[in-house]
């Protein structure tokens, strides 16, 4: 294992979520490894009821497919010391991403309101529908609120701040929007916070979702959804997503601080990087291999790692054909110079999750975690064919359409993440296993 500062690298130490099918990061796990998809056909009777017109639902190009999350209507208000009128004008992206800082903390071993330092939140989350929808549509719930209220309750601006407030966290509270980036791009940002010793500790990630959850959606033509509301990440078929819906977080110390407090190490950020694009692509909504390269690259650098020591790597991978296309060039293009004997493995979370948008990114670090955590490297549903962009780098890079085991090999497990969002902004991460805590010296 390479000596490091363990004040220059960032643990993760606890992650919470919610998940289509899964109402935890442990299921999501199971779920995966399984192999079951939470994509899934929906009736008749869910779509009337989620308000869609029968006129609409007899359209031949309307794609009866979705990735709901359970229970989003539960919420203890008392508990976190919203009034039910309080509770009732809130987003449920807002309540379910302060339930799910509560357990990343707990999970990590503490008393998420009573917090020993600093502790900063970097979050973004979807725009509101709900609040639109839900409450300003309805006279008699605004007129026992304020435009105050209903601002709080669904800004994604006050995401950061109304954790740190419920919670009594005094760090950074930074609201994040890249669009699909936002939550990958917020962990770096806390990684940075950590980094300049402005947080002790830092919760980051996102929220998204499509409410009603039981809708599908109308195909067009060169859009980024699919017309079968099947994902088909890397495949030669990629014909498009399906929005899924999702919260993640992370929970985040220096490295040397999580081996102090003898907390469990899920894996070490080495690196982290963000930028954007600029003009160097086709349109303000296309991606650009030129920044995808250069911000995995740069990622790389600042891990101190090179590209043939990552043996992993969580994709953006929309499943389309352009999008994934786009991707694989510029991953080819920073792994060229890789050596060795071993391809990396390249995986995607939304062909069982669907593009979680907003939270797909710290959606895909969990993933990422986990594997390096519990030493298996994750497969991807649906993958059948290698998308032509693959020839360049067959000797390079293997989709792998199930779990397999991570052996032990010259170098640390080490996995990489990628999210790339709609307008430029992306961002990479490099993670590695976090191996054994040195031993203590005796009191």
């Amino acid at each position: 294992m390479i000596e490091r500062d363990e004040d220059s690298v960032v643990a993760i130490v606890g992650m919470s979520g919610r998940f289509p099918g899964a109402d935890d990061v442990d299921q999501l796990w199971d779920n995966l490894a399984a192999g079951v998809g939470a994509i899934r056909d929906l009736t008749e009777d869910e779509l009337l009821a989620a308000g869609v017109e029968p006129a609409l639902l007899a359209d031949p190009q309307y794609v009866r497919r979705a990735a709901p999350l359970r229970d989003i209507e539960h919420f203890d208000a008392a508990f976190f010391g919203f009034s039910p009128r309080e509770a009732e004008v809130t987003d449920p992206q807002h309540r379910l991403f302060l339930e799910c800082c509560w357990e990343a903390l707990e999970g990590a071993g503490y008393q998420p309101n009573r917090m020993p330092g600093r502790v900063g939140v970097f979050a973004g989350c979807g725009v509101s529908q709900y609040g639109f929808v839900n409450v300003l549509n309805r006279p008699d719930v605004m007129a026992t609120t304020t435009a105050v209220q209903w601002a709080v309750g669904n800004n994604s601006d006050s995401l950061s701040n109304t954790v740190s407030y419920k919670l009594g966290l005094t760090g950074p509270a930074v609201a994040v929007q890249t669009f699909c980036s936002t939550s990958l791009v917020a962990v770096h940002l806390a990684i940075q916070s950590l980094l300049t010793f402005d947080a002790d500790v830092a919760l980051a990630g996102g929220a998204s979702f499509e409410v009603p959850m039981t809708t599908g959606y109308l195909f067009e033509e060169g859009g980024i959804l699919s017309a079968d509301g099947v994902v088909r990440s890397f495949d030669a078929d990629a014909a498009g997503s399906v929005i899924g819906n999702g919260v993640g977080v992370v929970a985040l110390k220096r490295l040397a601080d999580a081996r102090r407090d003898g907390d469990h190490v899920y894996a070490v950020v080495l690196g982290s990087a963000s930028n954007n694009d600029g003009r160097a692509k086709v349109g303000f909504t296309a991606p650009g291999a030129d920044g995808q390269a250069e911000v995995i690259g740069y990622a790389q650098s600042v891990a101190g790692v090179s590209a043939e020591t990552i043996g992993y790597v969580e994709c953006h991978a929309t499943g389309t054909m352009l999008g994934d296309s786009v991707e694989l060039a510029a991953m080819d293009r920073v792994f060229r110079g890789a050596s060795g004997d071993t391809s990396c493995v390249l995986g995607s979370l939304k062909p069982d999750l669907g593009h979680l948008d907003r939270a797909s990114g710290v959606a895909g670090l969990i993933r990422a975690a986990m594997a390096v955590d519990r030493a298996e490297l994750p497969g991807t549903r649906n993958f059948r064919t290698p998308n032509p962009a693959m020839a360049t780098g067959a000797a390079r890079f293997v989709v792998l359409p199930e779990n397999r085991p991570w052996p032990a090999g010259e170098w640390p497990r080490r996995a990489g993440v990628s999210s790339f969002g709609l307008g430029g902004t992306n961002a990479h991460i490099v993670l590695e296993e976090a191996g054994a805590a040195p031993d203590r010296p005796a009191a």
